[in-house]
């Protein structure tokens, strides 16, 4: 018998194996341990990825979104049945639904290890208003409950920002001594490369799922009162349209474009479009964990405006790589952008700041040995 250790990486998106934990799987894989990479969605072009980082890929059956409980009962002890039949040593699961019902698997199975990643606590968690907010509460309530319930069957439970691990742990979500704030899932710097200064002309850029709490209708508004000072700038929006119930619609995306606010290319490679930019904006009040394409445009050396709510927070150092803003505030956003349209200087200062931020919290390989640590498998 193979004294090879295995580790299970439990996800609800295919893609996020490879885009998200891509340089894990790699490392875990150099280091000799055997990666099964579980998924729902999987299509023949990322089956092929996961495979060549040296992982298994395996199917198994969930929803993303909804909560449906005889299906979802149904799904997790299919799960069961396969992590019983994998018998990984450890399990990470990450996003909502792999946390919670990928860990109860693992559990039941029998798997050894079980940790968790809280990676943001998303929409769910983001205050509600209008009609739907006792509907909002309720589900509230309802994942808050499921989450105690599968952490405590948890080893280990790791989140990236401070303010997600005191929520969680003041609420008796799960206990203090099995929380660690890894701060970021970091980004392989190499692939980043520092790209030239742009300042003609001043171009902003947002990239993220197309849905109300990334903030994309308060940066349509701050384009508007931006260019009507400075109509040569851009503002680039790069995304697709999503399942989320919260989901933009097409027409008020195009209608954004036709107005000549927005460049729309929709859901694209980041990395050209990354490279055009001179700041890139994210006035998000979704939960975020540490958004990922934050730490891959400071990487880059881009100055970064973004809000002041959790998870954003931590990566801008306001007034040195970049400025924080208040949620759903368009006018103090387009006030902020417009400190670089006249001031360009900016650009390439903070520019510099970012590069050396990523440099020192969001190396992946640094956070990777640490994660690895925490899963111990090394």
């Amino acid at each position: 018998m193979s004294n090879r250790r295995s580790c299970a990486i439990i996800s609800s998106q295919a893609f996020s194996l490879i885009n998200f934990r891509g340089p894990l799987i790699s490392d875990l894989v150099a280091s000799g341990v055997a990666v099964h990479a579980l998924a729902p969605d999987y299509d023949d072009d990322i089956r092929k990825k996961v495979i060549a980082l040296g992982a298994q890929p395996w199917d198994y059956r969930m929803v993303r979104t909804g909560m449906n409980p005889v299906r979802d009962c149904v799904d997790t002890f299919r799960l069961i049945g396969l992590l019983r039949q994998l018998r990984p040593d450890v399990t990470l699961g990450y996003f909502i639904k792999p946390v919670i019902f990928g860990t109860l698997a693992a559990w039941i199975a029998g798997v050894p290890k079980r940790v968790a990643m809280i990676e943001g606590l998303g929409s769910i968690f983001t205050a509600s208003s209008g009609s739907d907010r006792l509907q909002s509460r309720m589900l509230r309530w309802m994942v808050a409950h499921l989450y105690r319930i599968a952490l405590m069957r948890s080893h280990k439970v790791i989140f990236l920002n401070d303010d997600d691990l005191s929520e969680f742990v003041n609420s008796q979500i799960v206990e203090k001594s099995k929380a660690f704030n890894l701060g970021g899932i970091g980004v392989a710097l190499e692939a980043w490369a520092v790209s030239r200064p742009i300042t003609a002309p001043v171009t902003f850029l947002l990239a993220a799922r197309l849905i109300r709490e990334k903030g994309i209708v308060e940066y349509a508004e701050a384009a508007r009162l931006v260019k009507m000072r400075h109509p040569e700038t851009r503002f680039l929006l790069l995304g697709g349209l999503d399942p989320n119930p919260h989901c933009l619609q097409a027409s008020e995306v195009k209608s954004w474009v036709s107005q000549g606010l927005l460049e729309w290319p929709g859901h694209v490679d980041v990395h050209p479009w990354m490279a055009q930019a001179s700041v890139y904006v994210l006035p998000s009040y979704y939960r975020e964990g540490v958004p990922r394409s934050t730490q891959e445009a400071m990487a880059m050396g881009k100055a970064v405006v973004t809000t002041d709510a959790p998870g954003c927070r931590e990566t801008v150092i306001d007034g040195v790589n970049g400025f924080l803003v208040p949620v759903r505030d368009a006018k103090a956003l387009a006030q902020a952008l417009l400190r670089f349209v006249e001031n360009p200087s900016l650009i390439e200062s903070m520019g510099i700041e970012s590069r050396r931020l990523a440099e020192i919290r969001f190396d992946a390989k640094t956070v990777n040995a640490r994660l690895m640590e925490i899963l111990e498998v090394k």
